[in-house]
């Protein structure tokens, strides 16, 4: 889903996001051979000043990669940190999350039989982003604008120029993974609140305070802070016996979730502690009067569905289409309740990893949930139980029949919308460009950056025929975890959410990453795995990112 960073699925992340991608230096030293035949080849010397039609032309070589321009990129601000891994260079390298070894695109099933041209939509759009996060992505931006867009081998040409091929595998070094679809739900609503258009669809509460949860003093129960804005600053050197002083707040670390992508722990003010933003359950029971109303909808279960997705339409009376897309989240973690089968099991083979909850694929899953409560709805790869009863919610400035008893959603998270314009275009998605039906997908940022081209080989739901092809990583979510995970984004209406609700397949990833960037990077402060100490080689991000993934 959508959820952000912090939710589960969405979605992450929902909902999440124009992040820094770091300045990119460029080298003149050319870019030697990968060991044991990888895709890095070495780099021309002629073609440093080539045009963009000499590139998108440029020469197939025996490993199944092209010369290019060499150079070298910074993976997220600057010089190159220890241990930092280079593109094409470095034929093996790993993270807390996944190894990643390089692969030659003679190696890549169905790479030569794809229409990139479907693609090419799509990375041009990231282009947009990526074009202003350093040098070296303008550069490359810049070379696919001189691209042929309806020649197919001139477009393939660019990316085995441009890009190196590495295999992704999982922190057991399988290659083998779970992809799942997702689509643009419609939903339909009233802008007043009248029965049955009960349930408020929400924009981003004004009450939310924001803490980078890397300032959080080791050790603390509690500590003083500050509140500028909608930052909250702990303060150095001060105890909580100093609470007298003016606009000094006791920071309650207690309950608090540290553990989330962007490092962003969602605050809110009560009396004089910052204490967590509200749980769902709560902004049920209470309503959010700090939150605008976007719209008002008839079906709890088909506004979390659409909380899940990150994004979705409201159909008026009228006509009108309120087109909504992710602005923010509680910051709880996504706990869904799972439809369980008739022995109790669970409906959704899962695992879970601190605050975040992983699908495992179950081959002998069935895709019709044989077994399951007819209420059950199908999601981006999780099978969720209906609630047995479904009552009103608190609502500012409304008096709802009867007391709010709740949705019944006992998913502690909740996902805030914004007004997004209207159009034939796809809905924006985390990496804040609109999402391309098809070749689309959402990935976890940790193992797979946004904005970056990833090639997909599973198969498609119901006809179980090979789907590979090359897809843009646009958006992530919080139900979007594992090193070899991804969403695929398949459009709207009826035919995309069937499609998108039967998809849960086993799948393999590549990621292209530009020659020489550096990548997987270990932070001079130490990073720690799930276990234990990881020493310096083992960063938790593949490319560090600013409100994507940040090591500690």
């Amino acid at each position: 889903m959508h959820f952000p960073s912090s939710s589960s699925d969405s979605p992450g992340l929902c909902r999440l996001l124009g992040a820094a991608m770091g300045a990119l230096l460029a080298g003149c030293a050319a870019t030697a051979p990968d060991a044991g035949g990888g895709s890095g080849s070495p780099a021309s010397p002629s073609a440093t000043g080539s045009s963009s039609a000499a590139v998108a032309n440029a020469p197939i070589q025996l490993d199944g990669s092209a010369a290019r321009p060499a150079g070298r990129v910074s993976g997220g601000g600057g010089a190159a940190g220890p241990g930092a891994s280079i593109a094409g260079e470095s034929r093996t390298f790993s993270t807390q999350l996944a190894s990643y070894t390089s692969v030659g695109y003679d190696k890549l099933p169905g790479w030569v039989q794809d229409d990139f041209s479907g693609t090419w939509p799509a990375f041009l759009t990231s282009c947009q982003v990526m074009n202003r996060r350093g040098d070296e992505w303008r550069k490359i931006c810049e070379r696919a604008r001189g691209v042929d867009g309806r020649n197919n081998a001139a477009i393939r040409n660019f990316f085995e120029a441009e890009f190196s091929a590495y295999q992704i595998r999982d922190d057991d070094r399988r290659p083998d993974g779970v992809v799942t679809g997702y689509f643009e739900p419609e939903i339909t609503g009233s802008r007043t609140y009248a029965p049955p258009f009960i349930y408020p669809v929400y924009g981003q509460p004004q009450d939310m305070l924001f803490l980078d949860a890397r300032k959080i003093p080791a050790g603390a129960t509690s500590v003083p802070a500050r509140v500028q804005g909608n930052q909250v600053v702990p303060q150095a050197g001060l105890s909580t016996r100093d609470m007298g002083a003016a606009g000094l707040y006791v920071l309650e670390l207690s309950d608090i979730t540290r553990d989330t992508l962007d490092r962003k722990v969602r605050l809110r003010v009560e009396g004089r502690r910052l204490l967590p933003y509200y749980t769902r359950q709560e902004i049920e029971a209470r309503g959010a009067p700090n939150a605008r109303v976007l719209a008002f909808v008839d079906n709890a279960m088909a506004l979390y569905e659409m909380q899940i997705q990150g994004s979705g339409r409201v159909k008026l009376k009228d006509g009108e289409v309120i087109r909504l897309s992710y602005a923010e989240q509680n910051g709880q973690p996504f706990r869904p309740t799972l439809a369980t089968n008739a022995k109790g099991k669970s409906a959704t083979p899962v695992r879970t990893r601190g605050g975040a909850v992983e699908l495992v694929l179950d081959d002998d899953d069935d895709d019709d949930s044989a077994g399951v409560n007819t209420g059950a709805v199908r999601v981006r790869g999780f099978t969720l139980a209906r609630p047995n009863v479904m009552g009103a919610v608190a609502v500012p400035g409304q008096r709802p029949s009867g007391a709010p008893g709740g949705s019944g959603i006992q998913d502690p998270s909740y996902v805030f919308f914004k007004e997004a314009q209207s159009g034939a275009g796809g809905p924006v998605g985390a990496f804040g460009v609109p999402l391309e039906p098809g070749r689309s997908i959402a990935v976890d940022p940790r193992a797979t950056p946004l904005g970056y081209p990833v090639f997909i080989s599973t198969r498609e739901p119901v006809s179980n025929k090979p789907m590979q092809r090359l897809t843009v990583a646009q958006d992530t979510g919080g139900a979007i975890r594992g090193a070899v995970r991804a969403d695929y984004f398949f459009g709207n209406g009826t035919q995309a959410a069937t499609q998108a609700r039967r998809m849960k397949e086993r799948g393999q990833l590549w990621v292209l990453l530009p020659r020489g960037q550096a990548v997987a990077a270990a932070t001079a402060s130490g990073v720690r795995t799930r276990g234990g100490a990881a020493g310096a080689g083992l960063p938790q991000c593949l490319v560090q990112e600013e409100g994507l993934c940040v090591d500690d």
